[in-house]
């Protein structure tokens, strides 16, 4: 480890959280720290609860993850793979300089081939981070495999085109789902991959629940817990319309696709694009984002307080938002000013919230009608001021 922290971008060292390590031609995006920093937080509230914490880190690149579970998640063992054999030798100089010996392992493989690995020798981990490119699709059903019952699953999708919706038909050769392009896609590519994994561990016998969804303007990461024995939630897993006429968003389940139809529209016989299948529930686990939240602020994280703060107003609300320029551009007036709209809907009994997914859109309860007339109100108001 290095005694001083480097100080300039030509040292060819980086640091990040309380790792320190080099790339070299290791792949490292230093955009993702903050869906990093939430998995740290995850696995250190888990070892809290469990009194343990054994990760497997399946595509680890550099190395900064296993770094960051140990030094600061406080992992007790870590197993770090990396297919590429050319980052070979500044993957195990970083590891063996930030690691505590004999606490972590280093090797070479082909991911898939890791996970039937730990299947077969029943050696299961309470946390497997699949740190993919692309689609993660190919992964999931064998890092289910490697996952411990009650254990976390942390997923990565940098497919957003896909999921975006201008790509269908590869959207259902890799999710068995499909993207229709709507406002609400960086949403929907959370829910696509949530409701892919699910899909996986029903075939066997086993279902997921979110803990976290995390969209972070480039790359969707997705954390699930693998539970045992759940009824398949049918209330949870279907299909999101839009009307491009009007702009409104439904849900749906398979028995209304035959007569899915917009309901604001339905004079005149307007129809749906639809989405799907895909999870309709909540997007994040609360309570664990509370525990999250706390810890956070014992370690001084000032933004990720506020992220977490966030995402807890999020969690429940409908699988979908509405940005302010549509509601301006449907309601033919000014874009409304965010705040002023979110306290609006709550001062006539509506929920509403900021959203991670795009700083310039509210999640709410609300009907998009609802919002323009009281956007339209707001509007008057200062106009007539």
């Amino acid at each position: 480890m290095p005694t001083q922290p480097p100080t300039s971008p030509d040292s060819g060292w980086h640091r990040e959280g309380k790792a320190q390590f080099r790339t070299e031609s290791a792949f490292y995006r230093p955009y993702s720290q903050v869906g990093r920093d939430l998995a740290i937080l995850a696995a250190a509230v888990y070892r809290q609860r469990r009194g343990e914490l054994r990760v497997l880190d399946a595509m680890t690149g550099c190395g900064v993850r296993p770094l960051r579970y140990q030094l600061e998640a406080g992992a007790d063992w870590v197993w770090a793979n990396e297919g590429n054999p050319e980052v070979h030798r500044v993957l195990s100089q970083n590891l063996a300089a930030g690691m505590r010996p004999r606490s972590y392992r280093l090797t070479q493989q082909d991911a898939n081939q890791l996970f039937f690995d730990c299947y077969q020798q029943r050696d299961f981990y309470d946390l497997v981070d699949i740190d993919s490119f692309g689609s993660p699709v190919p992964f999931l059903s064998t890092g289910l495999w490697a996952t411990k019952i009650g254990g976390l699953l942390y997923l990565t999708s940098t497919d957003t085109r896909t999921t975006g919706g201008h790509n269908p038909e590869r959207s259902i050769q890799a999710y068995g789902a499909c993207a229709r392009a709507h406002p609400a896609v960086h949403e929907q590519g959370l829910r696509i991959l949530i409701g892919s994994v699910l899909q996986q561990a029903a075939t066997k016998s086993m279902g997921v629940e979110p803990v976290f969804s995390l969209f972070n303007g480039q790359v969707h990461r997705v954390m699930v817990r693998l539970v045992m024995n759940q009824a398949w939630p049918n209330d949870q897993y279907g299909f999101l319309g839009y009307c491009h006429r009007c702009g409104q968003f439904q849900t749906l389940n398979w028995r209304q696709l035959g007569q899915a139809s917009c309901k604001i529209c339905a004079d005149q016989d307007i129809g749906l694009s639809i989405s799907g299948p895909l999870w309709l529930g909540h997007l994040h686990n609360a309570a664990m984002l509370a525990e999250m939240e706390a810890l956070a602020q014992t370690w001084g994280w000032s933004k990720r307080v506020k992220l977490l703060q966030l995402m807890q107003a999020e969690s429940d609300l409908p699988p979908y938002f509405y940005r302010l320029g549509d509601i301006g551009r449907y309601g033919k007036m000014d874009i409304p000013p965010r705040d002023r709209l979110i306290y609006a809907l709550r001062d006539r009994g509506y929920r509403a919230t900021l959203t991670h997914l795009d700083f310039e859109a509210i999640k709410t309860d609300a009907t998009l009608a609802t919002c323009i007339k009281i956007a339209g109100d707001i509007h008057n108001s200062r106009t007539n001021s």
